[in-house]
């Protein structure tokens, strides 16, 4: 599951929170808004939550400082250890979206920000029948990540990011799993959600799926 990502995880941790404040510039739209994205997400999650890729626990804190039972799962030993300080009331524990420790705690929303896309399509799908599995009859998924209307959007984006310089950001969204938007709505359909989707800037996007029958 994304695990190929676990190193560069470690190695980011400590500039994080720099990255997605905006101070690097090829990331800097892809982060536009981010304050505002975690405490709109935070504010729609239903306790107790379950959060996966918890990274430096900006959204965690957020959730918490709503007297919010957060459960929180992170690949990466060094973003655990910055979670754990930012954000102590949170249990946060080793795992990833497909492999995590069995909690007793019932869950009424599962939430993440800016990590879902680390899966392949196969495991997107699995963890998402994992998801409906696992929530509560009123649960909800409620995620913020980049993906593309369409195969013409991605191509647009990644010219537009080649032509600015930002050959980072361009690898990055040739070579990660951002998924599309109907493959996307599709996989969650199929598990039994009704999903909807909203666009909060050039690259992100507000994934909403309520557990159906």
């Amino acid at each position: 599951m994304g695990m190929e990502f676990v190193d560069l995880f470690n190695q980011w941790a400590s500039s994080y929170d720099d990255t997605v404040a905006g101070k690097d510039p090829e990331y800097r739209e892809v982060f536009d808004g981010y304050e505002e994205m975690l405490e709109r997400l935070a504010k729609l999650s239903l306790s107790p939550v379950l959060e996966f890729g918890v990274g430096t626990a900006n959204l965690t804190r957020k959730m918490v400082d709503q007297n919010k039972v957060v459960l929180g799962v992170e690949p990466s030993s060094e973003m655990r250890r910055i979670a754990k300080v930012k954000c102590p009331e949170a249990a946060i524990y080793e795992g990833n979206f497909l492999e995590y420790p069995m909690l007793q705690s019932p869950i009424r929303s599962i939430v993440s920000s800016f990590a879902f896309h680390h899966l392949t399509s196969s495991e997107k799908k699995a963890a998402i029948v994992d998801f409906h599995q696992r929530l509560e009859e009123d649960g909800q998924v409620i995620f913020i990540d980049t993906l593309f209307k369409d195969e013409a959007h991605k191509h647009a984006l990644i010219k537009e990011a080649e032509q600015a310089g930002f050959l980072n950001l361009a690898q990055d969204l040739q070579e990660e799993y951002y998924p599309y938007l109907e493959e996307i709505r599709e996989m969650f359909v199929e598990a039994g959600f009704e999903v909807s989707f909203e666009k909060i800037n050039k690259y992100a996007w507000l994934i909403q799926a309520e557990k159906g029958e």
